[in-house]
């Protein structure tokens, strides 16, 4: 059941102040969405983003949330479907990388913080919502940004990876549920991307055939997909490649693939991040 238009419907992204979160924002207006809801922890980009939002035909809503509690997602959430009900589009784009070794990680600032802000908020937010897209009968989408060290193993991305991982074993969980439980007009994508030019991987090279993509390319390619209700959106084509070899192949020559051939290994020695 592809969505053909975005007219009458509510959109909630998290993150949304800057980078992509802000260019689904631009979509759904584009779309014509009648409200899109902004939410990131960010005060003031989220001003700005939404005076660059307002005047074009969707009502744009703004929330200050920090995503990592599961206080503020539930005040914040109470507060949106007193303003304009339940969303029918949930874009869970909000998140946050460390680029280290696993011991150089802080207990609270780094693993807490990525498992809290990258997996836990994630279902929070959906949990929150779920059950009136359900008994609601709307067509309905959810789209959960992952990673594709979710699905690969990767030095200096144990954290991160590991948050991504449990996102991508709970978004397509939750999609089976759905269906299974025959709630069919609420569909499930789980976007896993390699590198994305945002600045959040400031610093990171791309492995071999696999170089950093365009934000604009990207958002353009997962609202096609969340619109179509695709379980599952890979990119670039390479990451489908090397999830087939790691599956196929012993460890210890898959990790000279990774390693020596394709560089994935030292894709983030010179890891910088968003300044």
């Amino acid at each position: 059941m592809t969505l053909e238009s975005l007219t009458g419907t509510t959109v909630l992204i998290t993150g949304a102040a800057m980078g992509m979160g802000k260019m689904y924002a631009q979509l759904a207006v584009q779309d014509h969405a009648a409200h899109v809801v902004l939410w990131d922890i960010n005060g003031g980009l989220l001003e700005q983003a939404a005076a660059e939002l307002a005047g074009r035909g969707s009502e744009i809503h703004r929330y200050v949330v920090d995503v990592s509690s599961l206080e503020a997602i539930e005040a914040a959430a109470e507060n949106v479907r007193a303003d304009v009900g339940t969303p029918d589009i949930l874009i869970n784009n909000a998140g946050i990388v460390r680029g280290k070794y696993f011991w150089e990680h802080d207990q609270r600032a780094d693993i807490a913080a990525t498992m809290a802000i990258n997996s836990l908020a994630l279902m929070h937010i959906t949990r929150e919502f779920l059950p009136a897209m359900i008994s609601g009968g709307r067509t309905s989408r959810i789209v959960n940004v992952a990673s594709a060290a979710g699905l690969l193993a990767n030095p200096r991305m144990s954290v991160y990876s590991s948050s991504k991982w449990a996102v991508i074993g709970w978004s397509d969980s939750l999609r089976l549920e759905l269906q299974q439980a025959g709630h069919r007009h609420v569909k499930v994508t789980t976007f896993c991307p390699s590198y994305i030019k945002t600045g959040m991987f400031e610093g990171a090279r791309g492995p071999l055939l696999t170089p950093l993509m365009e934000p604009a390319d990207v958002t353009r390619r997962v609202w096609r997909a969340m619109k179509e209700g695709t379980p599952m959106l890979m990119m670039p084509w390479t990451v489908k490649l090397s999830t087939a070899l790691r599956g196929i192949l012993p460890v210890a020559a898959w990790d000279v693939v990774a390693g020596r051939m394709f560089g994935v290994y030292k894709s983030m020695e010179h890891f910088t991040g968003r300044k």
